[in-house]
C-alpha cells in the first residue's frame, strides 16, 4: 500500500440512491483518460491512468465513471484494459450514452433504440466486460420519444447487459417525466442523477434535486471543484494559465460548464465563497479542495462525488476528503449562506409561504 494512503481513513461506501448498489463516497471520473473530445490539455494515457486507478483502489474506491464520448471511446478502452486484470465484481463501472460518436453517421447519436443498443455493445467491448453497472443518459434528447428511450434501457436491464440506470444533465421537469413514465409502464426505475453541483453552481437544487429526494435518486456531482477554481489555487484578478481553468481562461469563447471562462468565474460572490473556504480550511488543517468536497459529501441528496485527477497528489488530496472528519453544522451553514444562489419566483414564494407548514408525516423535500 502506498505510503500516502497507509494509516489514512479509507473512502467508505454508501448506497447509490435507494438501490441496493454500494459505491464509494468518492467516484473516480475518467474523462481525463485518453485524448479528450473537448481538446482539454493534460490528459493521461494508459500507463499513467492505470497508476491513478490503482492508487484510487488503495484508498478504498470501487466506483469509476466514464462515457463513450470521452475521447470517442479512448477513456472506456483505458478503463477496460485495467479492468481486464481485476476481479470484476469488486468494481462498479458507470458509462453514458447519447453523444455523437461518428460525425459522418446521422444514426450514431441520440437516445433512440438503434443508437443506444449499438453504443452499449461497443462500450461493453471497450470496457472488456459483459455488463455495465450503471448506464446513464448523457443528456436529454428532443428528437426521440421518451417511451422509446426508456423501453430500450429497460430491455438492456432485463437481458443483463446493464444493472442500473441513471440520468445526467437534465432539468427538473425532464427528470420528473422520466420518473412518471417508468412508473406508469412498470419499467426499471432510474437510481441516480449525475449533475454539475458545487459551491459555485447550485441551480439544480431548485428542481432536479427535489425530484431526486422525493423519488430516492442519488445525486452524483460532477465538476465538484468547478474546473479547479474551488481548490484555492487561483488568485483574484489574475487569470490562471495552467490547468483546466487556465485553458478556458485563455479564450473567452471556451465557456464550458466544467471549464468556465474567466469572466464567468471572476465574480465577487465567487471570491467570497473562496475566502470562506480558505478560512475554514485553515482552521481545520485541511486543503481548500477537501473542504469543497466535504461540503458536497455532507449533503443528504448526494450519494457519491465524482472527482477527476491527472496527478497522484491531486488524487490523494481529494480522497482524503472522503472520511475521518466532518464539517460542523455551523461550517456547513456558513458555506450554504455565502454560496446561496438567488431564489427566483416562484421558488422564493413557494418556500416562504411553506416555511411554517411543517408536518413530520409529510416531510418537505426542499434542500
Amino acid at each position: 500500500m502506498a505510503s500516502a494512503v497507509a494509516g489514512s481513513a479509507k473512502c467508505l461506501d454508501t448506497y447509490l440512491g435507494k438501490s441496493g448498489l454500494r459505491v464509494s463516497k468518492l467516484c473516480l471520473g475518467a474523462m481525463t483518460f485518453g485524448e479528450n473530445s473537448f481538446q482539454v490539455p493534460g490528459q493521461l494515457q494508459e500507463e499513467g491512468a492505470h497508476q491513478l486507478i490503482n492508487r484510487y483502489v488503495e484508498w478504498g474506491g470501487n466506483f469509476i465513471d466514464t462515457a463513450n464520448v470521452y475521447g470517442r471511446g479512448a477513456s472506456e478502452k483505458i478503463v477496460g484494459s485495467w479492468l481486464r486484470g481485476q476481479e470484476r465484481d469488486r468494481f462498479v463501472i458507470a458509462t453514458k450514452v447519447r453523444s455523437p460518436m461518428d460525425p459522418t453517421n446521422p444514426n450514431a447519436v441520440g437516445l433512440g433504440r438503434r443508437h443506444i443498443i449499438q453504443s452499449v455493445e461497443e462500450s461493453l467491448e471497450r470496457l472488456q466486460t459483459n455488463y455495465i453497472d450503471l448506464l446513464q443518459t448523457h443528456a436529454w434528447d428532443d428528437a426521440v420519444p421518451l417511451e422509446e428511450t426508456l423501453s430500450t434501457l429497460n430491455d438492456l436491464v432485463r437481458c443483463g447487459k446493464v444493472r442500473y440506470l441513471g440520468a445526467s444533465n437534465v432539468t427538473g421537469w425532464q427528470l420528473q417525466k422520466i420518473v412518471e413514465i417508468t412508473k406508469q409502464k412498470d419499467l426499471n426505475p432510474f437510481v441516480s442523477l449525475q449533475q454539475q453541483y458545487n459551491l459555485v453552481s447550485r441551480d439544480s437544487e431548485l428542481e432536479p434535486f427535489q425530484v431526486c429526494k422525493l423519488n430516492g435518486l442519488g445525486v452524483l456531482p460532477w465538476s465538484p471543484l468547478k474546473g479547479g477554481f474551488l481548490t484555492g489555487k487561483v488568485q483574484r484578478d489574475q487569470p490562471p494559465s495552467e490547468g483546466r481553468l487556465g485553458w478556458s481562461a485563455q479564450d473567452e469563447k471556451r465557456n464550458l460548464q466544467s471549464s468556465p471562462s474567466w469572466s464567468a468565474i471572476n465574480k465577487d460572490k465567487n471570491w467570497a465563497v473562496l475566502e470562506t473556504l480558505q478560512k475554514i480550511a485553515k482552521a481545520k488543517g485541511k486543503s481548500v479542495a477537501q473542504v469543497s468536497l466535504r461540503w458536497l459529501l455532507q449533503k443528504p441528496v448526494v450519494s457519491s462525488v465524482i472527482i477527476g485527477a491527472t496527478k497522484m497528489q491531486q488524487l490523494d488530496d481529494n480522497m482524503a476528503a472522503g472520511n475521518g472528519w466532518e464539517l460542523t453544522a455551523e461550517e456547513m451553514k456558513e458555506l450554504d449562506e455565502v454560496s446561496k444562489p438567488e431564489t427566483p419566483y416562484p421558488y422564493e414564494m413557494v418556500w416562504r409561504v411553506n416555511s411554517t407548514r411543517t408536518n413530520p408525516w409529510n416531510p418537505s423535500p426542499y434542500v
